[in-house]
């Protein structure tokens, strides 16, 4: 079986041979019809080549089969079996044999829509049957290296932040019309490419939903793919293999050998970015969302995750765009899990201790220490801030330092009491307690403190003033810094 990966090899255009001055081949009857192509060169000098073609050859006869004084009848008979195999064009030698093409060959041609070569005599039919090869040869090269390409630029854009719609922008531009995904229940997540117009919207919609699975029969009972012709345009729906009823969908103004290869590599990344990963992990996680719902405390549940000790890593996409429940899948799956959350601009991920946590393009992280289940909830605080960090710092990845502080060495119970009661005149104001935090944190930037708040510089000098003013505290002193940096970590 021929690798599906791999793009058949092109036709060559009838007018391409045509065009070779070296054969100098002359069309002399048929349609001068641009579409018209040569899969390749045959020659036979039977009389009934038939049984003999595949289909797609230019057939090349010196007419040695042709008996004396041949008519109209022998000739049309002759070309209308050559066109129920399906042949896509006749070259016809003059020499040794013939000094012309006869008329009625020309005719019979003409009639049945053959396009009808004449090969000249300094013209050998080894050498048409070579540049046809070589032809396929040059078309099947450029065919190559445009998938290639193709498929490193789809990689390329699935590891962008928001890797869908980039997958599905490159697929269009490639394909030159429209890509569309479509979720479980019918409605389109995305597309990309200029909009083809209602009617074939409409059309490719109802292509998808002869693919798509629908959870009452066998996965195999549909096809995997499907195409349709409607205003001119190709229309192709794919069914991902992610099993969740995704389809993508596509329609382009033709259909080039290496479109369907080009498709299937777009079809099997987008299967892997919207498809959750089914393994017995899959039926646990399940399990422990149960408990937890019933009632369950997270320390009970953590067994079934896999693991007793966690990080929590924060992730923001370096892009302005809030990212999607498909980007987040796709960052978890960097990151090696599947428990993943869309929190407004930030996507939390639940990591396994044992799994190293590295930069991920296109994100910038925060993460904090392991945890067990019972910290989670400060392993969470903690990413947060790193994440603040990272970005007021621009660093790809911070990580929360897991070392023993000198808070460790005070009791909790006094800790915290007195971090109440230093902060307490600043703590009913939120924004004020978390500008305190992140000032401190970046050593009093006032530029690094407005990029991780997301806020100007000059709210952040006023509101450090009205923190000085509450708090009655020279903030410069470092001495005042340590104690409210201290009372801070409490809470």
């Amino acid at each position: 079986m021929p690798d599906p990966a791999v793009p058949p090899t092109p036709p060559v255009p009838l007018d391409a041979l045509l065009a070779r001055a070296d054969l100098g081949l002359r069309r002399i009857a048929g349609p001068a019809d641009p579409a018209v192509v040569v899969h390749w060169a045959h020659t036979s000098e039977m009389a009934d080549p038939y049984p003999y073609l595949l289909g797609g050859e230019l057939l090349l006869s010196a007419g040695v089969h042709v008996p004396d004084g041949a008519g109209a009848g022998y000739f049309d008979a002759y070309v209308s079996r050559i066109v129920a195999a399906g042949g896509a064009a006749l070259g016809f030698g003059v020499a040794p044999v013939h000094d012309t093409v006869p008329a009625a060959l020309v005719e019979a041609c003409e009639m049945h829509g053959l396009p009808l070569l004449e090969v000249p005599p300094r013209t050998t039919f080894s050498a048409v049957a070579r540049a046809v090869w070589q032809l396929m040869a040059q078309a099947r090269t450029a065919e190559l290296r445009r998938v290639t390409e193709a498929q490193q630029s789809l990689a390329a854009a699935a590891a962008r932040p928001d890797p869908v719609p980039s997958v599905l922008q490159q697929l269009a531009r490639r394909l030159g019309g429209r890509a569309v995904l479509y979720g479980p229940e019918g409605t389109r997540i995305a597309a990309a490419g200029p909009d083809p117009g209602e009617e074939t919207r409409t059309a490719l919609a109802k292509l998808a939903e002869v693919v798509r699975p629908s959870g009452q029969e066998p996965s195999d009972a549909r096809p995997s793919s499907a195409s349709d012709t409607v205003a001119g345009l190709r229309l192709v729906a794919h069914a991902l293999g992610n099993g969740e009823g995704f389809v993508l969908g596509t329609a382009a103004p033709q259909r080039d050998a290496g479109d369907h290869t080009i498709a299937s590599v777009a079809a099997v990344l987008l299967s892997l970015l919207t498809g959750e990963r089914h393994s017995g992990s899959g039926a646990g996680r399940s399990s422990a969302l149960v408990r937890l719902l019933l009632g369950a405390a997270p320390a009970e549940v953590a067994p079934l995750l896999g693991g007793d000790r966690w990080r929590v890593v924060h992730g923001r996409p370096d892009g302005r765009a809030a990212p999607d429940p498909v980007a987040a899948s796709a960052l978890g799956a960097a990151l090696g899990s599947s428990l993943v959350d869309v929190s407004g601009e930030v996507v939390r991920v639940l990591v396994p201790d044992g799994r190293t946590v590295e930069r991920v393009p296109g994100w910038t992280l925060g993460v904090s220490a392991a945890a067990a289940p019972r910290d989670w909830p400060a392993a969470d605080t903690q990413a947060a801030r790193a994440l603040a960090r990272a970005r007021a710092t621009r660093t790809p990845v911070l990580r929360h330092g897991d070392r023993p502080a000198l808070a460790d060495l005070v009791p909790p119970h006094d800790a915290d009491a007195h971090a109440r009661a230093l902060l307490a005149p600043i703590e009913r104001s939120p924004a004020l307690v978390d500008t305190l935090r992140t000032w401190l944190s970046l050593h009093g930037s006032w530029d690094r403190t407005a990029v991780a708040l997301d806020v100007h510089r000059n709210t952040v000098r006023q509101r450090i003033a009205r923190c000085a003013s509450l708090l009655d505290a020279d903030l410069d002193d470092p001495d005042v810094r340590m104690e409210l940096w201290f009372a801070l970590r409490r809470t």
